[in-house]
């Protein structure tokens, strides 16, 4: 019996409204050269004042040593083994899901970032410059001109621009094949990757993406920040279990950006649209708060700002969520828990596989002895070092939503 189903079994209905509040990122490290964390050099006096009526801990979201993506991560958080066949969900279908493309069955999808790469062809740039979400969409629809001008028989091309450098691209028609190997090689001095076919039944579906690439890539070649294409995570729709069906939950996702608002939507999360502030994020969900019994809130720019090396942005992010805490508490949620789906230390400027601090705030869980809300006082705290995948389990156990196991 795998863990959806066995709280299946156990769920109940309970009148609680639990509350995930994901700092994208969150998590950072303590180096000689960075003496603090972003939660250590923050001022976060109602986090802290939380946390001593709370129980802390870390959450490891795929694995010791395992560097998740953004995916994996939230997967984990609402209690998928992000590492199991049917969680393993690529990149490109949860940011078009998140982006409001219609995707079918049968469809490929793949996350694309614009780049920059000099005249010898090497990448300079891998986000643009992080060009403007508006200079996306015009760059956009000069690749869909430039691909409806020039069809390539037996595949039918969409694209579609997201936030920033972000976009996506769907390929549909008959016999298409996702086990396909990103182009964007993450580093920079090389040039693109180029397409390669996981498994020998996509290697049709490679020799319509190369013919694909080079109409878009001519399109682009001239263009002074945007003129190289990478594309990562080529994937499918998922087949995952619902979690209204598991929980019996009316889960509500309030997140301002795609890839967050398709993984939530792939779980059977109603995604309700939200501006990209805390602030904003808050309100909608408070506006709805009478409608859902657990809400997805997310914050992205923790996130952004570790992967910018920038710890005194990171900072900013979480001073400014730290002052908008006393209106999510008046709320008065039954369960608030405070993570990340991963670490984004600000010295390695990516995502890494240090376990990530948890705040969990009930009537019903254990208070420890922490007295602030950062790395150092989570490793100390109650709850220990945990899967992530389990946090679900203790989010419903604390909002009373689990009958007891066995006689």
């Amino acid at each position: 019996m795998d863990q959806h189903e066995f709280l299946a079994r156990l769920a109940q209905p309970a009148d609680s409204r639990i509350v995930l509040l994901v700092l994208d990122g969150v998590g950072d490290l303590r180096t000689l050269e960075q003496p603090q964390t972003a939660l250590e050099a923050a001022r976060t006096p109602y986090m802290d004042a939380l946390a001593r009526r709370s129980a802390l801990g870390r959450i490891v979201p795929a694995g010791h040593g395992i560097t998740p993506g953004s995916g994996p991560g939230h997967l984990a958080l609402f209690g998928y083994d992000p590492r199991t066949p049917e969680a393993d969900i690529g990149r490109g279908v949860l940011e078009a899901l998140g982006s409001g493309v219609e995707v079918r069955p049968g469809d490929v999808a793949a996350r694309g970032n614009f780049a920059t790469a000099n005249g010898e062809g090497l990448i300079t740039d891998r986000r643009a410059g992080r060009i403007s979400t508006p200079e996306c969409k015009r760059l956009v629809r000069v690749l869909q001109a430039a691909i409806e001008a020039l069809p390539i028989a037996g595949v039918e091309v969409e694209l579609t621009a997201g936030e920033g450098h972000r976009f996506v691209l769907l390929l549909r028609g008959e016999g298409l094949s996702p086990e396909i190997r990103d182009t964007d090689p993450q580093q920079l001095g090389v040039r693109p990757l180029e397409p390669q076919a996981r498994k020998s039944e996509a290697e049709a579906t490679v020799d319509k993406l190369n013919q694909v690439l080079a109409v878009l890539q001519a399109a682009v070649a001239e263009e002074p920040r945007a003129n190289r294409l990478l594309l990562r995570g080529f994937s499918v729709l998922p087949n995952l279990p619902q979690l209204w069906d598991v929980h019996q939950m009316r889960c509500g996702a309030f997140a301002g950006y795609p890839l967050y608002r398709g993984v939530a939507g792939a779980c059977g999360m109603e995604v309700v649209p939200c501006g990209k502030s805390f602030a904003d994020t808050l309100a909608e969900a408070e506006r709805h708060w009478d409608r859902f019994d657990f809400f997805f809130l997310h914050v992205k720019q923790t996130d952004a700002a570790g992967e910018d090396g920038n710890l005194a942005a990171k900072v900013a992010v979480i001073e400014e969520v730290d002052t908008q805490l006393p209106d999510l508490l008046a709320l008065e949620p039954d369960v608030l828990v405070i993570t990340g789906d991963h670490s984004t230390p600000a010295p390695i400027k990516a995502h890494s596989w240090h376990p990530v601090p948890l705040l969990l705030n009930s009537a019903r869980c254990f208070t420890d002895e922490c007295t602030m809300f950062n790395e150092s006082a989570a490793i100390g705290g109650h709850l220990g070092t945990f899967p992530a995948q389990d946090l679900m389990a203790l989010m419903l156990a604390n909002a009373g939503r689990l009958k007891k196991f066995g006689a």
